[in-house]
């Protein structure tokens, strides 16, 4: 964990005119959360979403929005959840840089997951062992 989601505006798309190649923030976030020590690479589920319909502000065409959503696991103190908002929005604003940060509303967000509403099968975390000769 953590599974992360980043929701952008589809104008935000380098694919639809917009400034940001979505692989290269996927790639960003995704590191951002690994160097921030909170997150086990061998669970980490980094993606993102486009949404086609929006109104984002005052409707201009513009406007445009990034939120990353991170849902973890429990037992991370409220810092350590500051910490990792912090860290992936970080990461975002670095990526996209600053004219692109001026039309662009940026938004990060920490959920915790409870544990028993959840159902998790890893066979990935096998394999990773496996290739990596342990």
């Amino acid at each position: 964990m953590p599974h992360i989601t980043i929701e952008f505006s589809a104008n935000t798309c380098s694919t639809m005119g917009g400034p940001t190649d979505i692989d290269g923030l996927v790639d960003a976030v995704h590191d951002a959360a690994i160097s921030s020590g909170l997150a086990s690479v061998d669970a980490l589920r980094t993606r993102a979403v486009g949404r086609n319909h929006v109104a984002i502000a005052d409707r201009h065409a513009d406007n445009r929005f990034i939120a990353v959503i991170a849902r973890i696991g429990p037992g991370r103190s409220t810092e350590q959840k500051k910490q990792l908002a912090d860290v992936l929005i970080d990461a975002v604003e670095g990526f996209i840089g600053v004219e692109a940060a001026s039309t662009t509303m940026l938004s990060s967000e920490v959920q915790e997951i409870e544990s028993e509403f959840r159902v998790n099968r890893n066979g990935v975390r096998d394999r990773m062992i496996e290739r990596n000769g342990g």
